[in-house]
């Protein structure tokens, strides 16, 4: 994942074992992380039980903002791949019945948004 592509504020996979280092202590007992995400300083992550979004705020990134999303909650979703000229392509999330999505990020070409929308699928539809 590029500096640029950072600052143009498209995702890039992160591992399950540097997710899991990092981010462990917020999962309950017999949750573990499926896929996961890095925007800069952000990061989404995808687990068996729920969806955890990761936003660190401020110039130090020290205060940090978890929101846990029940797959449950998910009302429906959205993909959008990436075109010719286009580079990043787009994931979007509506949350119960909510009119505008709750989620919208960007993906660089590093992710497969088919895979992530499989992820999301089986947990939603299920």
């Amino acid at each position: 994942m590029g500096f640029l592509s950072n600052l143009l504020g498209n995702a890039g996979v992160a591992t399950v074992d540097e997710l899991s280092k990092e981010f462990g202590n917020l999962l309950t007992d017999n949750e573990f992380i499926e896929i996961g995400f890095k925007l800069f300083r952000d990061v989404f992550i995808f687990t068996n039980k729920r969806l955890i979004l990761v936003d660190k705020q401020g110039i130090t990134g020290k205060k940090i903002n978890y929101l846990s999303v029940v797959y449950k909650s998910i009302s429906r979703f959205s993909i959008e791949t990436a075109g010719n000229f286009d580079l990043d392509a787009e994931l979007k999330i509506w949350v119960s019945s909510e009119v505008n999505p709750s989620v919208s990020k960007k993906f660089n070409k590093q992710v497969n948004i088919y895979d992530l929308q499989k992820v999301l699928a089986n947990h939603v539809l299920n």
